[in-house]
């Protein structure tokens, strides 16, 4: 009688219960990173979903938890069947958070890790708490990682500590869902109050407090989005906070649904709000500037806008494609190999990655380069070398260009120098400089055109009509091609868009088109471009707050109303 063959138990899954923070996606810890790397699955309201899924691996598939109808679903069952299009895409949803511990329970048990992302921190998330309990009576283990409670750091980043010196008492309170008893306790204490509410409920909130016992002028500050660059706050007493709102036009939609951060007390900070208010005073806040490049380059660019407080939007110009005779560029490479080059000299990323993709093609790696000077032309390439195993000979040590790299070029000299030839990789439209420069030291130079730079794809409709229609507050162009090509695609921007440009070649390419220059560059360095942009943004607010008006974005001035010329 042969023996019996058990089937293999079910591969046990894994839940991590994670706090996503109010909103910014720079709250989250390292150890929310390191889970969201990991998940098979992603189960969170909309929202949230957008804070998280920058950290999630390609392949994730994502279930959102805030429509009322499944987007897919296995037919006669009634749970959503998982599948993934096109890397991390949502392709379930679920009607209401307390049905979401099904799915996240029957996901585990199927052997997938499974992050359940809510906003804020998930101790203080009542659903987040019945879907532990879920998971514990079923066996499933799961762990908690804490985020950053939106009640803690939405007054953070709105300038308005919750306790002082003296260690006020601070009170927490979920307007939605108190008691008259809460009401009541609260309105006794005269201490700090952190309301969670919504933008249309605020002034009965502040009633309620007054009701309470509460001083109709006890200070209050109000912000909704809070932590992200839509953030808004107004500072008033409970008994003028819906005169305030009304003043400043706020309406209900969309944000009137969403949680929103009412912080009350005399202590509060709120008149010291002026000085304290350090992401809302960021010198772009909330700009929405326009990065022409493409997506290779603008990502350093991007990093640098939104530590000024902007909104970069991505819109390639210049798309990259090899070179019509690739005859030229294999044999270059193929000296290299064999001793016919001195030295190589990189003039952008393209090139790198171009001289990287030949070299994968060949079956070749860093190695190649050994014996080899290697020069960049600036930080950025720099990078790219660093990144591919080769760390570069020469950097300029000044000006980041052809030039700077000249000024640092040793001569040819014979005694030292066994082979006089420079391998120059580089675009088809790039200038003679660096080759005129190298002759005049004594070099021979193999001047090879290793990619093509071509008009890249017009960007979709809504963008096209937002550079046409003032919908961007800055662009930043960083050469003439990305003026001509950016006009040539989706057309002039509109005349409230602050125009920065990298240089005087690129400006006079800008006014060439139509265009008035405000901000220039001190040196041709993209990261010095959008430092002279926030210099312009924190002059821009100065006068503002000087002159007693409120601090508006360009694209917030007024139809038709005429633009000063400023260039810096």
């Amino acid at each position: 009688m042969s023996p019996t063959t058990l089937p293999a138990p079910p591969e046990q899954g894994h839940v991590t219960f994670l706090g996503a923070g109010p909103g910014d996606p720079g709250l989250l810890t390292l150890r929310a990173v390191e889970a969201l790397a990991n998940a098979d699955v992603l189960v969170a309201e909309h929202d949230v979903l957008d804070v998280v899924r920058t950290h999630a691996r390609q392949g994730v598939a994502e279930v959102h938890t805030d429509t009322d109808t499944f987007a897919s679903s296995t037919p006669g069952t009634g749970t959503p069947q998982l599948t993934v299009v096109d890397g991390a895409s949502t392709t379930a949803a679920v009607p209401a958070n307390r049905d979401a511990a099904h799915l996240v329970m029957e996901a585990a048990r199927g052997g997938k890790r499974v992050v359940r992302a809510v906003s804020g921190d998930p101790g203080l998330d009542a659903y987040a708490a019945e879907e532990m309990l879920a998971c514990a009576s079923a066996g499933v283990p799961f762990e908690v990682v804490p985020g950053v409670a939106t009640a803690v750091g939405v007054p953070a980043y709105a300038g308005v500590p919750l306790r002082d010196a003296q260690g006020t008492d601070v009170r927490f309170v979920d307007a939605r869902t108190a008691s008259d008893r809460c009401w009541t306790e609260v309105g006794a204490s005269d201490g700090t109050v952190v309301v969670s509410t919504t933008l249309d409920s605020v002034a009965a909130a502040a009633g309620e407090l007054v009701s309470a016992g509460r001083k109709p002028d006890t200070p209050l500050t109000v912000t909704v989005a809070g932590t992200t660059t839509r953030q808004r706050t107004w500072t008033a007493t409970l008994g003028t906070i819906a005169q305030t709102l009304k003043q400043a036009k706020v309406l209900p939609s969309p944000e009137g649904a969403r949680p929103v951060i009412a912080v009350v007390g005399e202590r509060s900070a709120a008149a010291q709000r002026d000085r304290l208010a350090w992401f809302e005073s960021k010198p772009l806040f909330g700009w929405k500037v326009l990065v022409p490049r493409t997506k290779e380059q603008a990502a350093s660019l991007s990093d640098q806008l939104r530590s000024y407080g902007a909104v970069p939007h991505e819109v390639p110009t210049i798309a990259v494609e090899p070179p019509r005779t690739p005859q030229q560029m294999e044999r270059a490479v193929k000296g290299l190999v064999t001793g016919r080059y001195e030295w190589i000299a990189f003039t952008s990323v393209n090139a790198v990655k171009a001289v990287r993709e030949k070299f994968e093609e060949y079956g070749l790696d860093a190695r190649a380069f050994a014996g080899i000077k290697v020069a960049a032309v600036g930080e950025q390439t720099a990078k790219a070398l660093i990144a591919f195993g080769v760390k570069p000979d020469l950097v300029p040590s000044g000006e980041q260009s052809a030039a700077g790299l000249l000024e640092d070029w040793p001569p040819y000299d014979p005694v030292f120098d066994p082979i006089d030839r420079v391998f120059l990789p580089r675009a088809d439209i790039a200038t003679e400089t660096l080759v005129a420069g190298l002759i005049e030291l004594g070099w021979e130079v193999d001047d090879v055109t290793a990619y093509r730079t071509v008009r890249a794809s017009p960007p979709p409709a809504e963008t096209r009509e937002a550079i046409k229609g003032g919908g961007f507050d800055a662009v930043l162009f960083t050469s003439s091609s990305t003026v001509r090509n950016l006009v040539g695609i989706a057309g002039k921007p509109h005349n409230v868009t602050v125009i920065a440009c990298i240089g005087p070649a690129t400006a006079k390419t800008a006014e060439e088109h139509g265009l008035r220059v405000d901000v220039m560059a001190p040196e041709p360095s993209v990261h010095k471009l959008a430092e002279a942009l926030a210099d312009f943004g924190a002059r821009r607010r100065l006068a503002a707050l000087e002159a007693g008006d409120p601090v508006t974005r360009p694209s917030e001035r007024r139809p038709g109303a005429r633009r000063r010329r400023s260039t810096t």
